[in-house]
């Protein structure tokens, strides 16, 4: 059956809604004029004059009484076109627009246009076809084959509008290709939202109320117009369907774009590149995407970038995120997430932000069940090296850094700061706690500082915390602590013949707290066995536990001082009684990354069951009660601080001896860290197989700088100085 319509001479551009979707004394175009950026009384008819001056200009029109304009509207400026329904031309002033090299003259040339609003002063150059839009001030639109919207255009929302079946609704197959966790995108997205809709599949009146709140907060009437925002470039494309773009944006050579929303401002622009081809889809504010890249079904967050053929499909893509050539599918990825190789597979997986994806890693492409249900979480800072493959399912620590390897079976690894490796010639695999305070400071202490820089977001609507020692963070070294006891303790009591399962749990911590405490010796020479890390019958060895066990504990107490010297000097008058008395309280063991922001587990139950009463009615309120959390969460952070460190103490009270000691202990670290950062820079410097590319030293440090010099370096330098000062300073408020 043939698809072609013919239709009649003369209704090419009118009944764009249907009489059934029309209210009552209304006509097809009442949500137009909603949109219009005229009122109704700006817009004339054509004078006679003006209607012979376009004639022989050679354009045509089915019936120029349908063609309004303003009083600044310059007959002059239109050739070569084709007019169809009711086109509105704002006013076109003998000047030019230029963008970047290109610069051409204000006005309509060689295009068909049916049923638009067009802004004053706009550049419509070789539009092949042209419908159903609305076009902002200043804004250029150049060799197009097709620009349209459709009556039901939802601008990549997963809405229905009125009279459609609910099978035409657009959803994302977030974490789970099987589709147990999809969720509607919607313009305005972040990743909370995804992670809360896409997490808490045992909620269902929780799902319910996200769906309906959702639905709810994009008008369902059909007959919405496409816009293009002021002072935005669209050039040499194809197809562009069913598109709403913000002010600035700048497309140039895209092969298709449909169902689309494109946020763009003066301060974030948005850019699309060539031979992009992007489908049912959100994108953020400042965000680019360049060189042949495919979306299908995405949502990209603000000041994100896609390049060089990346293809990201079924996903969300946090902002402050960069992926290059690579290929990405039914993820939830956070923010800041790095994937630059051409040769790198994500797939069904929760990334929580802070991550880097390496050249040949294919994490989750190894179906190892008999239905592509797998699921990869992994927590802030995960990094797989070059070559790793990672099967479903699996599950890890934040900043797990993976060596390269093909891993033979799932994995669950409880311990943050971890390297893990695969040794092949001894069939087992191999975990490192705390590697990079122990052997890579500087990419750790640099962490905070780039992610930081990189953020060049100018409305911050997801909150996120950048610190790698958080609340997050610092509740998985506790817990590495607690199992580096337990495996301690039954490694030294197999050593000596004794049987560990006869003791309790408490007693196996003791035992473990004083090998671990104690001579290293006694320690290091004994095979530590880590316990339901892999789904297999081999081995997992703990390496350097004794090393690792005091790193942690290093750790810990750099964040708690750290955070509780931000109460004193946010409280300049507070003494040690007074901090005490402020931040004392149980410690909140449960916190909940919520798409880069942390919040406690209590108060992230309060928020779904307000959620699930209908307190909130739509998703920007939801945003605000995001933010109402963010406003505590430095005390709440600070009170975590303090019990933190009166656990690592092992007191109830902090006493100003004890607060003494901590500062001494803290300032001890601190100058570690800045030792250390410095160091692991410095070995870079130091290798003789790097030193080889260079004739003399003088050479090499001319290209590269030298480790003293280095601008991170100096700055952690700066750093330790202020922070010592402010020790000092507090000292004497003890």
């Amino acid at each position: 059956m043939s698809e072609i319509e013919v239709i009649p001479a003369g209704s090419l551009g009118r009944n764009f809604i249907s009489g059934e979707h029309i209210p009552e004394g209304r006509d097809e175009y009442y949500l137009r004029n909603e949109q219009s950026h005229k009122h109704e009384s700006e817009w004339r008819n054509l004078r006679a004059d003006e209607i012979e001056t376009l004639v022989k200009n050679g354009n045509n029109c089915d019936r120029w009484d349908d063609i309004l304009v303003t009083d600044q509207f310059d007959p002059t400026h239109v050739r070569g076109c084709e007019f169809h329904g009711l086109v509105r031309i704002g006013r076109l002033d003998p000047v030019y627009l230029g963008h970047h090299d290109l610069t051409v003259p204000v006005g309509l040339t060689n295009s068909r246009i049916i049923s638009c609003d067009i802004g004053d002063n706009v550049a419509i150059h070789h539009v092949r076809y042209l419908a159903h839009y609305i076009i902002g001030d200043h804004v250029i639109l150049q060799n197009l084959d097709e620009m349209h919207c459709s009556n039901h255009a939802k601008f990549g929302n997963g809405i229905v509008k009125e009279g459609e079946e609910e099978d035409v609704r657009i959803w994302l197959d977030l974490v789970n290709e099987a589709g147990g966790r999809s969720v509607m995108p919607f313009d305005g997205m972040i990743a909370a939202d995804a992670y809360l809709w896409a997490k808490y599949r045992d909620d269902p009146a929780l799902m319910e109320r996200l769906g309906e709140i959702t639905q709810r907060s994009f008008d369902p009437r059909r007959g919405f117009y496409g816009t293009v925002g002021n002072a935005s470039v669209i050039k040499n494309s194809r197809i562009i369907k069913d598109v709403k773009t913000g002010p600035c944006v700048y497309v140039k050579g895209a092969n298709k774009l449909k169902n689309l929303t494109i946020n763009s401002s003066p301060d974030e622009p948005s850019q699309i590149g060539e031979g992009v081809e992007l489908v049912n889809g959100i994108i953020g504010r400042g965000c680019h995407i360049f060189y042949g890249c495919k979306g299908v079904r995405f949502v990209l967050g603000q000041n994100s970038n896609l390049k060089y053929g990346a293809r990201l499909i079924h996903s969300y893509l946090g902002a402050n995120s960069t992926v290059s050539c690579c290929e990405i599918l039914n993820n939830l990825i956070f923010p800041a997430h790095e994937q630059h190789h051409n040769n790198s597979f994500l797939v069904a997986s929760c990334v929580m932000g802070q991550s880097n994806i390496a050249a040949c890693a294919t994490i989750g492409s190894n179906h190892n069940s008999r239905a592509p249900d797998g699921e990869i979480h992994a927590g802030r800072g995960f990094w797989p090296g070059l070559c790793v493959s990672v099967k479903h399912n699996c599950r890890f620590a934040s900043f797990a850094l993976l060596a390269r390897g093909d891993y033979p079976a799932e994995l669950d690894v409880p311990l943050p700061f971890c390297l893990i490796s695969n040794d092949t010639a001894n069939d087992r695999l191999q975990l490192l706690p705390a590697y990079w305070w122990l052997y890579n400071m500087y990419a750790l202490a640099r962490n905070t500082w780039k992610f930081a820089a990189r953020d060049q977001r100018q409305r911050k609507i997801q909150n996120i915390e950048f610190q790698s020692l958080a609340p997050d963070t610092t509740e998985e070294i506790a817990t590495a602590l607690d199992l580096l006891e337990a495996w301690t303790a039954k490694a030294h009591l197999r050593k000596s013949g004794q049987p560990a399962d006869a003791l309790d749990p408490d007693a196996l911590a003791a035992i473990g707290r004083e090998l671990l405490t104690g001579p290293a010796e006694k320690v290091d020479g004994v095979e530590i066995l880590a316990e339901g890390v892999e789904y297999s019958r081999r081995d997992t060895i703990v390496l350097k536990a004794h090393a690792a066990y005091a790193a942690y504990r290093e750790m810990l107490h750099h964040y708690a001082v750290r955070n509780l010297l931000d109460w004193m000097e946010a409280n300049p008058k507070a003494n040690l009684a007074a901090m005490s008395g402020a931040l004392a309280g149980p410690r909140e063991r449960n916190w909940v990354n919520l798409g880069g922001q942390l919040v406690t587990a209590p108060d992230l139950a309060a928020l779904k069951d307000e959620i699930k009463s209908d307190r909130y009615a739509t998703w920007d309120a939801i945003h605000e009660a995001y933010d109402r959390l963010w406003e505590t969460y430095p005390l709440d952070k600070q009170r975590h601080a303090f019990a933190t460190l009166l656990h690592l103490l092992g007191l109830d009270t902090l006493t100003p001896e004890a607060w003494t000691g901590a500062l001494d202990e803290a300032v001890r670290i601190q100058d570690h860290v800045a030792e250390q950062t410095y160091l692991t820079r410095k070995k870079d410097y130091d290798n003789p197989f790097r030193r080889m590319a260079y004739s003399t030293d003088e050479e090499m440090e001319a290209v590269l700088g030298t480790a003293e010099d280095n601008t991170f370096v100096k700055q952690v330098r700066e750093e330790t100085g202020q922070f010592k000062k402010l020790v000092e300073a507090v000292k004497q408020r003890a």
